[in-house]
């Protein structure tokens, strides 16, 4: 779905069949302005420019996507029909504060972690999947795969239905059906599981839920014996204890949390005309 179509889709469930206040107030031009009244980081211009424009209200931004805004700070300048302005507030209000809330917990994991990659996961709103990995990369993360299709990821829940075949023959299988340029990664909860995933051609490694000795241990080996093999940490990890994988030489971590517990920012509009 595309921004305009998923944004008319949003505005469907305010407008439903019809807007009371228009049948008894007249169509002026209006000025209005978007205003923080919280701390953040804008996303959402997106989707909220392709509304405006399909409704004909001039947007003026006075922040850009990725950029941090205050308190108090002036977000947009809005100029048009005051019906329309009116009728699409809180759908534009809802998408600004929705994708925002995503990039500024985002941004607090990048900051906190500046020397590992860190990567969003499919944990994300059912229809809302690509709306909130791009509110995730206006934060500064890396987007995890989108979906099934671009990454055959072996979960413990895969791996628990090919126990009558090795894991070696799978994945040889595997790398004549999947597309050329299509990574595997394997999801491992034990030194062991991970060394048998190296040696059987994995791309990326998992370590899920492993203790840092643990850790360290998959990367001593891998660093020794597959040194093209990349190495993510995943499983509980949260603002709290993100650091210390820095020191684990790891090369990624991946968080559900970024997105499934982001608090949305404060935006209100104001009608000044």
């Amino acid at each position: 779905m595309n921004p305009l179509e998923f944004m008319l889709q949003a505005l469907s469930e305010d407008i439903g069949r019809g807007d009371l206040f228009e049948r008894v107030a007249k169509p002026a031009d209006t000025a209005a302005k978007i205003v923080a009244k919280s701390d953040g980081v804008l996303a959402g211009m997106v989707y909220a420019n392709a509304l405006l424009e399909y409704l004909g209200i001039d947007v003026r931004w006075q922040k850009e996507d990725g950029e941090e805004f205050e308190a108090g700070d002036i977000i947009a300048r809005l100029f048009g029909d005051s019906l329309k302005m009116l009728q699409t507030e809180r759908t534009l209000l809802n998408t600004l504060a929705h994708a925002s809330g995503i990039a500024t917990n985002a941004r607090r994991f990048v900051q906190k972690a500046p020397n590992l990659k860190i990567l969003d996961t499919r944990k994300t709103r059912p229809g809302l999947r690509i709306f909130e990995k791009y509110a995730a990369r206006v934060g500064g993360v890396i987007n995890h795969r989108m979906g099934l299709d671009d990454c055959l990821m072996l979960k413990d829940t895969h791996l628990a239905t090919l126990e009558e075949e090795e894991l070696q023959s799978f994945m040889q299988r595997a790398r004549r059906a999947i597309p050329f340029t299509a990574k595997i990664e394997i999801e491992c909860e034990t030194f062991e599981m991970a060394k048998r995933a190296m040696e059987a051609g994995a791309d990326i490694v998992m370590c899920d839920n492993m203790e840092d000795e643990t850790i360290k241990k998959v990367v001593a080996f891998r660093n020794q014996n597959f040194p093209h093999v990349l190495l993510e940490a995943s499983g509980n990890i949260t603002l709290e204890n993100l650091q210390k994988y820095e020191a684990l030489g790891i090369d990624a971590v991946s968080s559900g949390s970024i997105i499934h517990q982001a608090v949305w920012p404060d935006l209100s509009m104001k009608v000044e005309s």
